[in-house]
């Protein structure tokens, strides 16, 4: 009788134990489950998230691109008989270019190529079809920029960036009308493929396009004067000129050099441009000088003077051709773009001090600037 009672009991028992183990690996199994389960809907949510953001990120992009559309126009040498001068035949016929607004007062930026030189007339479209005959109110062909104003009031215009803090592989959009009405404010995308390029022009005559922007995004005839953005929606260049012997090969001018025009523009209505009067070769041109003149001239500082004005500032200061220009009002001086800019902010009458070398010797002069 005890026997099979302790045979009972020890059955009791191993029957408690196999339950509790059970009941141990059943928990086990549950907990596992549902970890694993919460780390596959993690991973499923982070997923979620990031295409999210990368949505996000593409509709954002898209709306900057169509709202900057609104300040991009078509310009024309030519007022045509219809209501636009987006025509079929507009960059044949027309010469169509572009530009874009930068005030809410008419100004808009293009290339002097497009507008013409300053006081002649040109013909804008604004995006919502409204004509308008325009003014060039500023030009500078060294450059290849102008400023051209239109009477009308409460426009959309964009902002500008700052082209000095831009890097390379750095996104951007140019927007433009490539070739007539059925293409009218195209956008290509790329990078920023260089910075402070040199190019040669060889028109009338041979010149050189000094600190350009060089991008892939594709700039053909007809984007002239359009703008180059960032992902921002920010103007950093005014696109201007193209390589026709490659692919992906463009330049834009960078939005710095016409900044201060803009705000003399804005404050004064108009701009009474002055000038030093001369033009000068920064060391990244020495070499295509080097080249076309059989010379070895080697620039290290300082800007290289090519050619005196007759009878500007400069010629009257007894500056030559030759002579290296290393300051301006203490600002050292090493591209022509520095010197340009800095006369731009300047006024007709103001005096500026000149470093520079004449036959090795370092000289030091203070020259009245000019009207140009």
């Amino acid at each position: 009788m005890k026997k099979d009672s302790k045979i009972i009991k020890f059955l009791e028992t191993t029957a408690i134990m196999i339950l509790i183990v059970s009941f141990i690996i059943l928990a086990y199994c549950v907990y596992i489950s549902f970890t694993t389960e919460q780390e596959i809907l993690g991973d499923y949510d982070a997923q979620k998230t990031v295409a999210k953001i990368e949505e996000t990120q593409e509709k954002s992009i898209s709306d900057i691109i169509e709202t900057t559309n609104k300040s991009v126009v078509g310009i024309s040498k030519v007022k045509n008989k219809g209501n636009t001068i987006f025509l079929k035949e507009g960059t044949s016929e027309l010469g169509l270019g572009t530009g874009f607004i930068v005030t809410s007062e008419g100004y808009i930026v293009t290339n002097q190529h497009v507008s013409g030189d300053k006081n002649s007339t040109c013909y804008v479209t604004l995006e919502d079809g409204r004509n308008y005959e325009a003014t060039v109110v500023w030009a500078d062909s060294d450059i290849d920029l102008s400023v051209i104003k239109i009477n009308a009031k409460n426009l959309e215009f964009l902002k500008l960036g700052d082209s000095e803090n831009i890097k390379i592989a750095q996104k951007v959009y140019a927007i433009g009308n490539p070739i007539g009405y059925e293409f009218q404010r195209t956008v290509t995308a790329g990078i920023i493929s260089g910075l402070e390029r040199t190019i040669k022009i060889e028109e009338d005559k041979t010149y050189y396009m000094e600190n350009l922007i060089q991008t892939d995004a594709t700039i053909n005839l007809g984007n002239s004067g359009g703008p180059l953005i960032n992902e921002q929606g920010e103007v950093i260049g005014i696109n201007s000129v193209k390589i026709t012997t490659a692919e992906g090969i463009g330049f834009a001018v960078p939005i710095n050099n016409v900044k201060p025009i803009i705000k003399k523009l804005e404050a004064k209505g108009e701009v009474n441009s002055a000038t030093l009067g001369v033009y000068a070769y920064d060391k990244d041109i020495v070499p295509y000088i080097n080249e076309q003149l059989g010379t070895k001239m080697n620039l290290e500082d300082g800007i290289y003077i090519a050619e005196i004005i007759r009878n500007s500032p400069a010629d009257k200061a007894k500056l030559k051709k030759g002579d290296i220009i290393l300051e301006i009002d203490r600002i050292k001086l090493n591209k022509m773009s520095t010197l340009r800019n800095y006369i731009y902010e300047k006024e007709v009458g103001d005096k500026v001090t000149i470093r520079y070398i004449h036959n090795k010797k370092e000289n030091e002069i203070e020259i009245t600037l000019s009207k140009k």
